[in-house]
């Protein structure tokens, strides 16, 4: 998978530019922010759209263990991944795309940006929007813990979120690094 660098405001969605801005409030002159969990209001208003891992492990063996899984994620994906490790959970046809977009943010310590085409189960086109953003629970340079905001929209107006990421494999329009 092939990642450009951009600047922030190549985000689309507003909630996933205020989540960037709050990642970037909290990071200040450091490297990586600290994880400061859901205690935000920016983050809790946000919960049902929002997902965030462990790193297990290091570099290529890193593995990426599920938290929390928002509700919207859930029913995007068939199922609560909670407890689960990311490439256990994914779908087989999306796994590997997915993956690649987690190890970019390892390689990088940036925030890692991407929008997907895919169809709902009545064939409306829906834009699957992610953002990863990258922290450290001690506030070091070692990326422990990535929160994923996932948002799905349609030109189409209404669409069916459920199972959607069960269907076809999604077409990528968009993977970028955000540069700051």
């Amino acid at each position: 998978m092939q990642f450009i660098s951009s600047r922030p405001d190549v985000v689309r969605s507003i909630s996933q530019r205020v989540l960037l801005s709050y990642w970037n409030r909290l990071r200040g002159t450091g490297q990586l922010p600290v994880w400061q969990g859901f205690d935000s209001e920016e983050l809790t208003a946000m919960a049902e759209t929002l997902a965030f891992q462990d790193v297990i492990g290091s570099d290529g063996d890193a593995r990426f263990l599920i938290r929390f899984h928002g509700r919207r994620i859930s029913e995007a994906f068939g199922a609560p991944g909670h407890g689960k490790f990311l490439d256990e959970a994914l779908p087989p046809r999306y796994r590997d795309a997915a993956l690649s977009t987690y190890r970019q943010v390892l390689a990088t310590g940036l925030p890692v940006y991407t929008v997907a085409d895919m169809r709902d189960r009545d064939g409306r086109i829906v834009h699957y929007e992610r953002l990863l953003l990258p922290f450290s629970q001690n506030g070091g340079v070692v990326i422990d813990r990535i929160l994923a905001s996932l948002q799905t929209v349609s030109p189409e107006g209404a669409f069916d979120n459920s199972d959607i990421m069960t269907s076809k494999p999604p077409t990528f329009a968009l993977c970028t690094t955000i540069q700051h």
